[in-house]
C-alpha cells in the first residue's frame, strides 16, 4: 500500500496547538453483524493537545482506537501525520509511530524494567540482534526512564511493580518505539489518587510533542487533565470543545454526565 500526503488539517475550537504531528479521523465508521459500534466519526487532534475520549458504556470508545491501531476492520480513513493508515496490518501501524496501551498492562512481569524496555526499543530489529549482549543502555532508554520516572526501579522485575508504575512502563515502551501518536485506553483505572495525578503530569510532559488521546471514564481526572474532550455516545460525536464546554452542553449532561458515576466501568465493545 503507497503512503498518501494530504494537506495538515487546520486546528478548529480547541483542536490542538501548533505542532507537526496529527491524528485525523474522517467518516470512521465500525460494524459488527450489521450493528454499527462506530459510525461516521470525525475527530481530529493535534500535537500537544491532551485530548481526552469520554462516554457512556458502549459508546464505541475503545472500539474506535481498536479501528484506528488495525485491530478491528472499519470504513472512512484514518491520516496519521499526512500519512493514511486505515487497513495497515497492526505492526504497519505500529511502526507508523501510532502505539496505544489497553486497560490492563501488557509488560513482561518476569523482565526487568530495563530489560522491558530493551525489547520494546527493538521492535524492529532481527532476532540475532536481539540476543546480542548490549555494552550500554542505549540513550532513548535513558531518556525514556527518566520520563516515566522509574530510573531507581530499573534493574527491579516488571512483575513487582506497583499497579500504577506498570502502566507508566507501558507507556515507556511506546516512547522508545518512537511512537508520536499515543493512544491510551483507561490509564489510569485502579490507581491510587497520588498515582492517578503523577500519571497525569506524565501525560502532560509526553503530550507536548506528541499527540496523545485518553479514553477515559475518572471525570475528576479529566476536568484535571484535559486539554479537550471528545464526548461518544452511540457511537458518534456527541460534543467536542474544552471541559467546560463539553460540560456546559446539555446534550452532554442529559446522555452521559448526568447518569454517569466518576468512576464507571468500560465494558465497551
Amino acid at each position: 500500500m503507497t503512503e498518501t500526503a494530504t494537506a495538515a488539517p487546520k486546528p478548529g475550537g480547541t483542536a490542538g496547538m501548533a505542532g507537526s504531528e496529527y491524528l485525523e479521523v474522517r467518516g470512521l465508521s465500525v460494524e459488527f453483524d450489521g450493528f454499527k459500534a462506530v459510525s461516521g466519526v470525525d475527530l481530529t487532534v493535534l500535537q500537544g493537545d491532551l485530548r481526552f475520549l469520554i462516554g457512556p458504556n458502549g459508546a464505541g470508545k475503545t472500539t474506535l482506537i481498536d479501528a484506528i491501531t488495525g485491530l478491528v476492520p472499519a470504513t472512512g480513513s484514518v491520516h496519521k501525520s499526512g500519512t493514511e493508515i486505515l487497513g495497515r496490518p497492526v505492526h504497519r501501524i505500529a511502526r507508523l509511530g501510532v502505539g496505544r496501551t489497553f486497560q490492563t498492562a501488557s509488560v513482561f512481569e518476569q523482565l526487568s524494567v530495563l530489560q522491558n524496555l530493551d525489547i520494546a526499543a527493538g521492535a524492529g530489529r532481527s532476532a540475532l540482534t536481539l540476543l546480542r549482549r548490549r555494552k550500554g543502555v542505549l540513550p532513548q532508554i535513558e531518556e525514556a526512564l527518566e520520563t516515566i520516572g522509574l530510573t531507581a526501579h530499573r534493574d527491579k522485575p516488571a512483575g513487582v511493580l506497583a499497579h500504577g508504575q506498570k502502566q507508566w512502563l507501558e507507556i515507556g515502551m511506546l516512547l522508545v518505539q518512537n511512537a508520536s501518536v499515543l493512544l491510551l485506553d483507561e490509564p489510569v483505572a485502579g490507581m491510587s489518587l497520588e498515582e492517578r495525578d503523577e500519571t497525569g503530569n506524565l501525560l502532560r510532559r509526553i503530550g507536548t510533542d506528541r499527540v496523545v488521546v485518553v479514553v477515559e471514564h475518572d471525570m475528576d481526572f479529566m476536568r484535571s487533565f484535559a486539554t479537550s474532550v471528545t464526548v461518544l455516545a452511540g457511537g458518534r460525536v456527541l460534543s467536542e470543545g474544552s471541559v467546560e464546554q463539553v460540560q456546559a452542553d446539555p446534550a452532554v449532561q442529559e446522555v452521559y454526565l448526568g447518569t454517569a458515576t466518576h468512576a464507571e466501568e468500560d465494558t465497551d465493545a
